[in-house]
Formats: C-alpha cells, structure tokens, sequence
C-alpha cells in the first residue's frame, strides 16, 4: 500500500498554491505542442492533474477547461475526466504512458458536462470502462447529440474522431473502486452544480478530486437546472465532514478545503443573501441582475457570469 509523506506534499501544495497566479483566463494556450491546454503536475505523489483554462471552452484552449486527473496504482491507472475530445483524450493519454508503462484501468466523468465525457469515444475505443452517475448518464443519453455539436462549433476540426459515447458502468450513491492497493470511493455527495455530480475521495492520502462541487479560481456556474441552496447544504453537510487536506477542484489549481469553501459556499452564501434582501425589498428580475456581486470580480468568468448567476438565484428563492 502506498503511503505519502507529509513534508513532501505539504511543500508540493504549497508551491502549487504559489503557481495559482499564472492561471488567468487571458492565457489562450499554456502548452501548445500538446492538444492540452497544460502539461499534467504530479499535485501528492501518484495524483496528476492537468489543469484547464479557467475561460469558457474555445478553440484555442481545445475545450480543456477543467481539470482532466489521473492517479498511478502499482497495477494501472484510474483517469478522471474523459475530456472534451476524443483528441483531448488521447493528447492526455499520451502523458500518461509518459508516466507510467501501466494501463489505464477505469475513466471516471465527474458529471454530464461534455468536458467530462465527450472523449469517452476515445476510452471506450482502448477497451476502458468508464464510470459515471445514474443521473450524468442520463444527461449523456438525453443532450448528449446537442452538446456535441456544440463543441464542434468551437473546436471544428478539434472534433475529429468524437462521437457520443456514455459510461457503461453507473452508481447512485457510492462506488467503490480498489486498484493496486488503492481505495477509491466514488461518490456523489447530493445536488450540486449539475447533473450527477461526482467525487473521488482517496481517504488513506486525504485526497479529494472533487469534480464541480468545489470553485475557487473561476466563478461557479449555476445552470437553470442548479438548486443553489442544495449545492450550500450538500457541501457544508457532506463534503465538509470528509475534511480532505488536499484537494482537486473541477476548474482551476489544486488546492485545499479551505479555498473552495470560501470560492463556493461563501460565493454562494453571499449571492444568495444579496438576492434574498432584494427580493424581500420588492425587487424584480430585472433589479437582481445588478446585485452587488463586486467582491467576487476577481474570479474569472466573472463577466460571463455574474448576472446570470444573479438572474437563477432569483427565480429559483422567488419560490423557496
């Protein structure tokens, strides 16, 4: 069984933290000799994640807008992410036989978002299975065709070889997963961002890749779908509890529990709070947009964002 030594990742998280400052959403490509958008870093021993653009998915950035992970066993690899391509998958999978001569074993997609499973096509061409929750499954089966042609839109040829491809292995609640030694526990915590929000708990190295549960580089989406005041009490009545000393977030640098609370819940706290008081003083739809979301400005996607956040977060407390 692998064991992790603490001074070694403690120096490792915080030289990680230290490198945040480079991720910016004005970087178009920080790895052009690669369809990644960055070269996979090794975050705790055996952990690799390949950090994404913090900006929407472009052409330039290949779709490679969250993090795509991989953990090495002593008997293969266990990938989290299939990627927004089939080309992203591959490019990702090009860095991990750098790494390693061991097969990948199991694609994890952290939910129904076409970065999680578009480059399913990819995995299930190598023979992987590939795992995901009840719910993103089914985002796959119902949306599956229309995400997909989106992405071809921005990633014209990109899109070469991608096709819609679902996990042919789902949970509900908890999966669990040994490989080399190496308790994985898939879960999914409860109503979050998205359909079949998915983590990945290693308790034996306290690690957690947390799929889009947790924001703090980039302002968290809320979808027309997203139950704002779920994603609070999941988050602080689930994840929380877990108490990971490393952590893995959907978007942006690897970093601690700390970090994406404040970059989630208290983003989501103060969103909620703000719209609650607007409401309250007769405010209208058009009045929520302009909320003052000001001390949040410096996360990326802010612009693209905030107001539509502000917007859902209305219509969704008119009726709590």
């Amino acid at each position: 069984m692998v064991r992790i030594s603490r001074w070694i990742v403690t120096g490792a998280l915080a030289a990680m933290i230290a490198g945040a400052v480079a991720a910016s959403e004005d970087i178009a490509d920080q790895y052009p000799q690669s369809e990644l958008y960055a070269k996979p870093v090794e975050f705790i021993p055996h952990v690799f994640t390949a950090i994404g653009a913090t900006a929407p998915p472009t052409y330039e950035n290949s779709g490679h807008n969250n993090n795509l992970s991989f953990v090495v066993t002593s008997e293969g690899v266990v990938v989290v992410n299939g990627g927004a391509s089939a080309r992203l998958a591959a490019a990702l999978h090009d860095e991990i036989k750098a790494v390693t001569d061991l097969p990948v074993k199991l694609v994890i997609n952290e939910n129904g978002q076409g970065h999680a499973f578009l480059g399913n096509s990819y995995w299930a061409d190598q023979g992987v299975d590939i795992l995901a929750h009840e719910d993103a499954i089914h985002e796959v089966e119902e949306n599956g065709h229309f995400i997909l042609e989106g992405m071809k839109r921005y990633n014209r040829d990109k899109a070469e070889g991608t096709r819609t491809v679902a996990a042919n292995l789902s949970f509900s609640d908890r999966y669990d997963y040994e490989l080399g030694g190496v308790k994985f526990e898939i879960l999914h915590l409860g109503p979050a961002h998205g359909p079949g929000d998915t983590q990945v708990w290693i308790p034996e190295w306290s690690m957690m890749i947390a799929g889009d549960i947790a924001f703090h580089e980039r302002m968290p989406p809320l979808f027309a779908d997203t139950c704002s005041k779920c994603w609070v009490e999941t988050f602080e009545e689930k994840f929380i509890p877990l108490a990971p000393t490393y952590v893995i977030p959907g978007h942006g640098h690897p970093t601690n529990l700390a970090v994406v609370t404040r970059g989630t819940v208290d983003y989501l706290k103060d969103l909620r709070e703000k719209i609650g008081a607007h409401i309250e003083e007769g405010g209208d739809l058009g009045g929520a947009y302009y909320v003052d979301q000001s001390p949040w400005e410096h996360l990326d996607t802010f612009e693209e964002l905030a107001t539509k956040n502000a917007g859902r977060v209305f219509e969704e407390m008119e009726w709590e």
